[in-house]
């Protein structure tokens, strides 16, 4: 009963809502950056024909093209496991069924030993297996690949739900409420390597879990993202010692995407995890958008990008962060004419180089506040931190302020935040009671 009755007044403090969407079981708060423009409704006002109850991809691609109107209101409510590699008869494509005769090792070999320059002649296979690559990958992408049209609610029944391996895309969407649903990332049967990618080169993959072009009001809420059964550090070995990475971000926001908010759900054993923005070149695009909350949200064992944003106006309040300091390279990333207002987050890292620093990283940007945030049970102070990491144009001047955008009211002490958190995040099967 004490357990209960602290959950209900954590409940009493939450960020209030503005509006309201279609969520598992019924109505379900919206709040932060997606509660405005209008609102973010999903699929509220589908007609019955619209309302579908999908436990296959074929069936789920159905079911988002509605008929041949995909952008009328529809819900969608997923039940059990569907895979993206799935094809209509229920059985699953693996990397030889894209590309017959791809090998991984031959790939690697046509780079030399170092891995620093590809040659076609190197082998008499080089030049196939490149054909090879490139065609598996475009097949591979035309499989997963699954987007959601605007005005949509996709919802997972019941604490099962899963999306596997699918890479779900919203292609200029808008109002799109995606709720309920574990999404384990794609595995980039075909990812690349990169010789010009950081001083010794990098593996890039393609898929995210999740990718947002050009959408607006979009609200993710309840979810867990993760690399689930394929975590990177399982993968082979590459160059340098480095693992063959099949993962891409677990949800990247890109290209003037507006009105977002992240709220209640779980990003755990990742890398590279939330990309906000579409890189330092596309200012014209991501200039004056790319809005997003972030509200009450558990990373666990997340490396980097938690997030990492360019250009947007992003409210990151009540998160837990959890994991290794010797396995983090950060946590919030201050990107190019970015303006993150952070607080009241806890970050709880073990080991070696829990400090301060690990939690903030500049990558071109000047402006970033914190207020209240925690680290391993005491306050901290975040903005010392950026600015050690900025030098001399750091600013906590982020030229907006959340409280005078919309209303809110965060819980106001580590316990409580991290009570919530770990209660209350992710769909229903994951939360503790």
């Amino acid at each position: 009963m004490r357990r209960a009755a602290v959950v209900a007044a954590l409940l009493a403090c939450a960020l209030l809502p503005t509006n309201t969407a279609t969520g598992a079981t019924g109505p379900a708060p919206v709040a932060g950056w997606a509660s405005l423009n209008g609102s973010t409704t999903g699929g509220v006002g589908a007609a019955p024909a619209s309302v579908w109850t999908v436990s296959t991809r074929a069936e789920l691609k159905t079911a988002l093209a509605n008929h041949g109107d995909p952008t009328a209101p529809k819900v969608i409510r997923v039940v059990g496991d569907i895979n993206g590699h799935e094809r209509d008869d229920g059985t699953l494509l693996g990397e030889q069924d894209y590309a017959p005769g791809y090998d991984l090792a031959k790939y690697m070999s046509c780079f030399g030993e170092d891995g620093t320059e590809w040659s076609d002649t190197r082998y008499d296979y080089c030049k196939p297996q490149r054909t090879l690559r490139q065609n598996g990958s475009n097949k591979e992408k035309l499989q997963i690949q699954l987007t959601v049209p605007s005005n949509t609610t996709l919802v997972g029944l019941g604490g099962s739900a899963r999306l596997l391996g699918v890479f779900l895309t919203v292609n200029t969407g808008t109002n799109i409420v995606v709720r309920n649903l574990h999404l384990e990332a794609p595995v980039d049967h075909f990812t690349t390597w990169s010789p010009g990618d950081g001083e010794q080169g990098n593996w890039n993959a393609r898929f995210d879990a999740m990718t947002v072009v050009t959408g607006k009001n979009i609200w993710v809420d309840h979810c867990t993202f993760t690399d689930g059964r394929f975590p990177d550090r399982k993968a082979p070995v590459g160059f340098h010692g480095k693992p063959v990475q099949h993962h891409d971000g677990l949800l990247d926001i890109e290209d003037g995407s507006d009105f977002i908010t992240v709220s209640d759900s779980r990003f755990t054993d990742h890398d590279k995890a939330l990309l906000i923005g579409s890189g330092d070149g596309r200012g014209d695009r991501d200039r004056g958008h790319l809005k997003v909350t972030f509200i009450r949200n558990l990373f666990t064992d997340i490396g980097q990008r938690a997030p990492r944003v360019r250009f947007g106006q992003v409210h990151v309040v009540n998160n837990v962060y959890q994991g290794r300091a010797a396995d983090t390279v950060y946590a919030l990333g201050i990107g190019l004419e970015s303006a993150i207002v952070s607080e009241r987050n806890v970050f709880a890292y073990a080991g070696p180089g829990a400090e301060a620093g690990v939690a903030v990283a500049n990558y071109g940007g000047t402006r970033f506040r914190d207020t209240g945030s925690w680290l391993n049970g005491r306050r901290t102070d975040l903005n010392a931190a950026a600015a050690a990491e900025v030098g001399d144009a750091f600013t906590t001047d982020t030229g907006w302020d959340p409280a005078e955008v919309y209303r809110y009211r965060p819980l106001k002490s580590a316990a409580a935040v991290y009570l919530y958190v770990l209660h209350h995040s992710g769909p229903e099967r994951n939360r503790r009671s």
